[in-house]
């Protein structure tokens, strides 16, 4: 499992900056201008041509060096690190759609995050579903949804996606919930899993230290926030309501769901820490104690 954790891991981050590598397109011509003109290069013919050769060019790479399974890993940590590259560009360049770069880089980081953290803490769990691309179909579904939302309010409503301090308070919603998510997956250790476990293993112990001494559900927490903290940068009034909604009703039923098992598992201790920790999402308490 450490050679698994050590080459995975190498793969990963390798790939990431490859696709990274995109924001040097635009920082070879800035020697010769300044950033101002970066979004319409990129949005222009001759800049997707650049951007098409890149992709072809790296993809092929990883073709040649890596097979099976690895270019599978390699492929995606090049397509988040390509898409926070991209989100970057737009994030500095002088445009009206500088918070969806905001947007590109914190969804970017958020899954490539999800994968490195569980290679580090439970390397016998990883797999190309820890990526979390492709959480559910509702998932890509909400996701979709906030592009089309944002694209047809940026061009109806455009003054709707200029609210600067509105988009800060999301993009703060987005860092405090991811740090929020990555500290309690490294506190738990090789505890966590993304799949809800039934069966109890010779490893699982109860955590109640770190952030679970505040939050009985501290990843939950920074999720929940994270998701909807997403559609608060991008002013999107539909999906911030239908986020929340979503999200609440996703996370409650999760929750009842794990704490079943965790009874099962800790019993009497589980049932003591969850007295004196609330689950920390609002009107959520979890299972009831009585129906255990």
């Amino acid at each position: 499992m450490a050679g698994k954790l050590v080459l995975e891991g190498k793969i990963s981050i390798i790939s990431l900056l490859l696709g990274l590598g995109v924001v040097i397109i635009p920082l070879i011509r800035t020697f010769a201008g300044h950033l101002d003109w970066v979004f319409d290069y990129l949005t222009g013919v001759r800049g997707k041509i650049a951007i098409a050769v890149y992709i072809a060019v790296i993809n092929g790479f990883l073709l040649i060096i890596y097979k099976g399974p690895l270019y599978k890993v390699a492929v995606r940590a090049c397509f988040l690190g390509f898409t926070f590259g991209c989100g970057l560009i737009i994030s500095f360049s002088q445009t009206t759609w500088t918070h969806f770069g905001w947007y590109m880089c914190s969804l970017s980081f958020f899954h490539y995050s999800e994968y490195l953290v569980t290679a580090i803490i439970n390397p016998r769990s990883l797999s190309l579903d820890s990526f979390l691309l492709n959480h559910s179909v509702e998932y890509t579904v909400a996701a979709v949804s906030s592009w089309v939302e944002f694209t047809i309010e940026k061009l109806t409503v455009p003054e709707l996606k200029q609210l600067s301090w509105l988009s800060l308070v999301g993009l703060v919603m987005v860092l405090c919930g991811d740090f929020l998510r990555k500290s309690a997956m490294l506190t738990a250790g090789s505890n966590f899993n993304h799949i809800v476990q039934n069966e109890k293993a010779q490893s699982h112990v109860l955590v109640t230290d770190g952030v679970y001494a505040f939050f009985r559900h501290p990843s939950y927490v920074g999720w929940f926030y994270w998701s909807i903290g997403t559609q608060v940068m991008l002013c999107n009034p539909v999906c911030i309501a239908g986020y929340t909604m979503a999200s609440w009703r996703f996370f409650r039923e999760r929750i009842e769901e794990e704490e079943l098992s965790l009874i099962h598992f800790f019993a009497e201790d589980y049932l003591e820490y969850k007295k004196k920790v609330g689950t920390g999402l609002p009107f959520i308490s979890g299972i009831r104690i009585n129906s255990s």
